[in-house]
């Protein structure tokens, strides 16, 4: 009888087990995703959910449509820098539905990236974070640190390499199109297109293309104006290097000030909060305020400005 007993009580364990795991894989799987699509939410500063209007990350995230905000061009590195510093730092203050939602919307991302071949190395990189911050959080899971299954932890993590496979895995294509390229331009026009990239790696990958841009690529008022557009004369000054010419080389010293300092963030479209009523949107949403004069009362958020609105 005991040993009978004993068969009977693995042989439930294992039916428990079985379904436990099938479970996680139909839950992780799910592609459902619980946004409300809110072209806007109240935000207000409290300690306590008692309070009224108290409202967490995780809940903005869910709420605000940020799966269509990728879609846009002017907002599409606004949410990628989002989801960067949101994989930095602050996933575990995240729900349940918050951390699927963001998985979904990453995925989403990675999607369209392989679809249109752009923002490769932008997307490259966010996936490299997440990636790094979930092998320091599955190693103190013991901590709780984490919502939901360990298995399903890992999955993701199976998913982020897939994804980080098919990016380096991407060929580009060279269009159809035979008109007019870049090199046919004149120089000076080359020169002011090039004027417009604010990332000294672009410069560095343009002049790879062909010999003429390689030449453009290395003008020292090009580099000039790079490191004065993101760094403040204070930091130059600090981070001084002469060429053998005994002229400031400003491509060395921009890519030795961006090891130091942050660089300036620009977006084409960001998320604003109205000060007089404390309601969160895009930029360019109305909203029901009650201010005699709204447009005066917003406030653009850098990304890194909506994530410090929710800390307590």
């Amino acid at each position: 009888d005991d040993h009978n007993k004993e068969n009977l009580f693995n042989s439930l364990n294992y039916d428990v087990a079985a379904k436990k795991r099938k479970k996680d894989l139909l839950n992780n799987k799910a592609k459902t995703q619980y946004f409300h699509q809110e072209k806007w939410i109240y935000v207000h500063k409290g300690s306590t959910k008692e309070r009224h209007g108290y409202c967490t990350l995780g809940e903005a995230f869910n709420r605000l449509d940020f799966s269509s905000a990728i879609l846009d061009s002017r907002r599409f590195n606004y949410v990628v820098r989002l989801l960067e510093l949101i994989a930095k730092s602050q996933l575990t203050s995240l729900s349940g539905i918050a951390q699927k939602n963001y998985m979904n919307i990453l995925e989403k991302v990675v999607q369209k990236v392989l679809e249109d071949q752009q923002n490769i190395r932008l997307i490259r990189e966010l996936l490299q974070t997440l990636y790094t911050s979930l092998c320091t959080l599955v190693q103190r899971v013991g901590k709780s640190v984490l919502v939901g299954n360990i298995n399903m932890w890992v999955h993701r993590m199976e998913s982020i390499l897939h994804w980080q496979q098919q990016l380096n895995n991407i060929q580009i294509t060279r269009p159809p199109f035979k008109g007019t390229t870049l090199t046919d331009l004149p120089l000076c026009l080359q020169l002011n297109i090039m004027q417009r990239l604010s990332d000294g790696r672009d410069l560095v990958s343009l002049g790879q293309v062909a010999p003429d841009l390689q030449v453009l690529s290395e003008d020292r008022l090009l580099w000039k104006k790079l490191c004065q557009y993101h760094f403040t004369d204070r930091q130059i000054r600090k981070r001084l290097i002469l060429s053998d010419k005994g002229q400031l080389d400003w491509k060395k010293m921009y890519f030795k000030l961006i090891r130091c300092y942050p660089r300036k963030e620009q977006y084409g479209d960001t998320l604003q909060l109205c000060r007089h009523c404390h309601i969160l949107s895009w930029k360019g949403t109305d909203h029901p305020c009650t201010a005699n004069n709204p447009e005066t009362c917003s406030t653009s958020l850098s990304p890194q400005d909506f994530i410090n609105l929710f800390r307590f």
